[in-house]
């Protein structure tokens, strides 16, 4: 029982995770920044997927 509900934990912080990520992303600043470098932010990258990383973890739990 102790593994399902950190599954459930770590399935709702990585949804978290990835949303800000993609928050992140698709920010204004972060679009002026990959037009004039074309680089993504860091913090976009670490939270999709660190959010992605999280839900495979949690799915694990789960089973």
């Amino acid at each position: 029982m102790n593994n399902k509900i950190v599954g459930l934990i770590l399935i709702a912080a990585g949804v978290a995770l990835g949303l800000w990520g993609y928050d992140v992303y698709d920010s204004v600043s972060a679009e002026v920044t990959r037009v004039f470098n074309g680089d993504t932010p860091i913090e976009a990258w670490a939270g999709m997927i660190g959010g992605a990383i999280c839900i495979l973890l949690g799915i694990m739990r789960i089973k």
